[in-house]
């Protein structure tokens, strides 16, 4: 079973031959091997490690590894997704490390995780992990490699606060939380000691060569694809958008410098192509990449597009994805309202999303996804009205099309203006309310599940007490059931499910991750909260937030 996973590897780059005291490594993904490598930030902070002489890395996942180091002294997990917090404590216990940081000792390694949900907010896994790398992995994963060096034979304490030192590397132990009471708001967050950075500023990578695969196998979720980062970050600035508010800045991966040269590789070993980012059709040279991409010679290359901006939807680009073996695109349109685009700063009309639907239909394309949201702040009954006729007129205007509306509830995100924000009670029947309209229309209705949504957003705005509720999640099972349940056994020593989750906070409250400093200071999220709330109904709603002026 492991030798024909990863024997079934084509590697896209030459790893190193490890000197004779290099570091013993393990860098894991808290998933099976098909999922893990399907990651192209796994793949490439792998081969990063890989390719270094100093280092001698052993991969793991859940249900397979590589033969593993047997005193390592790093072990590293990149998490792509909230619930896979399970599969960390189980592969740490697997590996005989303690699960909570403090219980560990000079013997036992360096504990570090990376990846989108810790840079977002890593502490409700505060307990866990010894080092966070807040950031991208370009320039950061170097520096934490270099720096452990210095103090590699120091005991775990002087390691600790020698790399709190470098820029983008949170140590959480190294930081006191105080709280009004113990099931109270957060009070202040500061570091132990003077030598320790009071604010820990996250890491970006400015360059024009991004992410590309590393590694093609018939093994990965989505079979031998080549993927290619062709955008970062996005421009569009969407008011609830992780995915552009903790990236920024927007960075385009240069045509000739990068792309290119990496899709003419990745098309030497297999002829699946995947084009990824947050909007990839706002590359600036965009046109011309799928001029090139539908040269005669990739006549049997198979491409997949992340999601594209509504208003770039043209029939040429439908056109060559249809050739090209794709059935169906997918756009974000939020609302088929006009007054929540605007609160969210989703700059569409209506018209557009129809065109985009006509567009997709002449280029040959059966199908078109959209992605849409319930529980936006300001969102009122008629909002969802407005969603339902607006399916209705794609429907007509291109016949035949096959229509899917993927619906997500809003969640609030950290560093984001609506990070502020609680989950909207109503929001699981409102999703039901489209459930109902639009499935005697034919439209394939997909509600993200409204549970799922009330699980990540505990995660995602959890403070580090979050940690313990987690420890006994794990032995509850992942469902919502298990969550309250665990609630109910802390009732006193943390806030309730209500605080974290649906409860609108306070502006001059410190967040929990107010030690934390994203691409933008506070106090421009502020502004953009403000502009948000500008596109209020006039009328006082439920979930008006008290914006200090």
């Amino acid at each position: 079973m492991t030798s024909s996973l990863f024997s079934s590897e084509r590697l896209l780059f030459t790893p190193a031959t490890p000197e004779s005291n290099a570091i013993p490594m393990i860098f894991a993904f808290p998933n099976e091997y098909t999922v893990g490598i399907t990651s192209l930030g796994y793949q490439v902070v792998w081969a990063t490690l890989a390719m270094r002489s100093d280092v001698q890395v052993s991969r793991l996942f859940t249900d397979t590894s590589e033969p593993l180091q047997r005193n390592p002294e790093i072990v590293g997990f990149s998490i792509s997704w909230e619930l896979d917090y399970v599969n960390i404590l189980n592969l740490l216990e697997s590996l005989s490390i303690p699960i909570q940081a403090i219980n560990r000792d000079d013997s036992q390694p360096i504990i570090f995780g990376g990846g989108p949900v810790l840079t977002a907010n890593p502490e409700p896994f505060a307990d866990f992990f010894d080092v966070i790398l807040l950031g991208d992995g370009e320039n950061l994963l170097g520096d934490f490699i270099d720096a452990y060096k210095e103090v590699r034979n120091a005991s775990r304490q002087t390691q600790l606060q020698a790399l709190a030192q470098v820029p983008g590397i949170y140590v959480p132990s190294l930081y006191a939380v105080e709280y009004a009471a113990a099931d109270g708001a957060i009070s202040s967050i500061k570091p132990i000691s003077g030598e320790i950075p009071a604010v820990v500023q996250k890491q970006t990578y400015r360059g024009n060569t991004l992410s590309a695969s590393t590694v093609v196998t018939e093994k990965a979720a989505w079979e031998n694809i080549f993927m290619v980062e062709v955008v970062r970050s996005c421009p569009e600035m969407c008011r609830f958008c992780l995915a552009s508010y903790l990236t920024l800045p927007f960075r385009t991966a240069s045509l000739a410098g990068s792309l290119i040269p990496a899709i003419e590789k990745g098309l030497q070993v297999t002829n699946r192509l995947g084009l990824l980012g947050a909007s990839v059709t706002q590359h600036p040279e965009f046109s011309a990449l799928l001029d090139y991409i539908s040269q005669p010679k990739y006549d049997d290359v198979r491409l997949s597009i992340a999601s594209v901006r509504t208003n770039t939807v043209t029939e040429q680009l439908a056109a060559t994805l249809a050739k090209r073996d794709t059935r169906s695109l997918t756009i974000a349109v939020e609302s088929g309202s006009e007054k929540v685009r605007q609160i969210v700063n989703k700059k569409l009309h209506n018209d557009e999303i129809i065109q985009a639907a006509v567009n997709a239909k002449a280029g040959g394309l059966t199908g078109l996804k959209l992605y849409g949201m319930v529980g936006i702040p300001g969102e009122e009954a008629e909002d969802l009205d407005a969603t339902v006729a607006m399916m209705r007129s794609v429907k007509k205007a291109a016949p035949g099309l096959r229509l899917t509306l993927g619906c997500s509830t809003f969640v609030p995100k950290a560093h984001t203006p609506f990070q502020w924000y609680g989950v909207n009670r109503q929001a699981e029947k409102r999703l039901q309310f489209l459930q109902k309209q639009l499935k005697p229309q034919g439209i394939d209705f997909r509600p993200e599940s409204y549970n799922w949504s009330i699980i990540q957003a505990l995660i995602s705005r959890g403070d580090r007490r979050i940690s313990q509720l987690l420890e006994l999640t794990r032995n509850f099972g992942d469902s919502l059931g298990s969550y309250k349940r665990a609630f109910k056994q802390l009732k006193g020593q943390i806030p309730d499910l209500e605080f974290y989750v649906h409860q609108n906070w306070s502006t001059e409250q410190v967040l929990p991750w107010s030690h934390l400093q994203g691409p933008l200071p506070q106090s421009t999220l502020l502004k953009h909260l403000a502009e948000a709330t500008s596109h209020f109904p006039g009328r006082t709603t439920a979930i008006k937030l008290i914006v200090r002026n």
